[in-house]
């Protein structure tokens, strides 16, 4: 299966916000527009050093909100889209803290929260259809396709017109690449990007951290949960449940 990417080049963007009206739509959330990322609105678009940027979860190739879930509430698809399980959930935002590009937003206004980002329209591209914001832009601002014939794209403009963009494509080495490809004609850093976050996937720097917890610190882990395994049998059994009655027919 081929990985599915955009390419958004903000020197076509017109700022007509389309797009953000067509994701709200696609997520039901409300019409009233935020400036930046939130529960509500999951793509921006804000007028930044003469261009209209745009903002919305980059679906890492190998993404660190993922490697941060202790439960597998988000995981990586293989044609793209980064998909969040709700129902797997445990509400520890791990992944706010872990994303590098401060995406994921939580509904703390709610008594049942989720973490709120843009999914890459991943319902959509299995029925085959176009993502909602790419499919409504009126200047194909937004063109949706296999990431190596975006990327391919991407450098064809920046070699025709030199003087109109950054000779980078952003997200092509970004912590091991993204599948938003971005074009400007004004540096990244200043239109509100990272540029310091490095070309390494930020999940080896976990295994690597993990690697150097010394064996005692686990077995100290296995332990504790062992204790407390111990402990909640034993209040169970205090408290008349199944399993002291259970034992209670045997001891008889």
């Amino acid at each position: 299966m081929s990985t599915k990417g955009m390419l958004i080049d903000f020197t076509r963007c017109i700022g007509c916000k389309a797009c953000v009206a067509a994701c709200k739509e696609r997520n039901n959330l409300p019409p009233e527009e935020d400036a930046d990322l939130t529960s509500r609105t999951l793509t921006v678009v804000n007028r930044r050093n003469g261009l209209y940027v745009s903002r919305l979860c980059m679906n890492c190739r190998e993404p660190a909100c993922a490697s941060a879930c202790p439960v597998g509430a988000l995981q990586k698809r293989a044609n793209g889209p980064v998909v969040y399980d709700k129902a797997r959930c445990i509400g520890c935002r791990y992944c706010l803290l872990a994303c590098p590009f401060r995406v994921p937003a939580y509904e703390w206004d709610k008594p049942l929260p989720k973490v709120m980002k843009c999914d890459f329209c991943a319902e959509r591209q299995a029925a085959g259809k176009l993502p909602a914001c790419v499919e409504v832009c009126p200047v194909s601002a937004r063109i949706f396709g296999d990431r190596e014939e975006l990327l391919a794209e991407a450098k064809a403009r920046i070699r025709k017109n030199p003087e109109r963009y950054v000779r980078t494509v952003y997200g092509e080495k970004e912590v091991g690449g993204t599948s938003m490809l971005l074009l400007s004609s004004v540096p990244f850093d200043h239109v509100g990007y990272a540029t310091a976050i490095g070309s390494e996937p930020l999940p080896s720097y976990t295994w690597k951290a993990l690697s150097k917890i010394p064996k005692v610190v686990l077995a100290g882990g296995v332990f504790l949960y062992g204790l407390v395994w111990i402990v909640n049998r034993r209040n169970r059994l205090a408290g008349g449940g199944p399993e002291s009655k259970e034992m209670e027919g045997k001891s008889r």
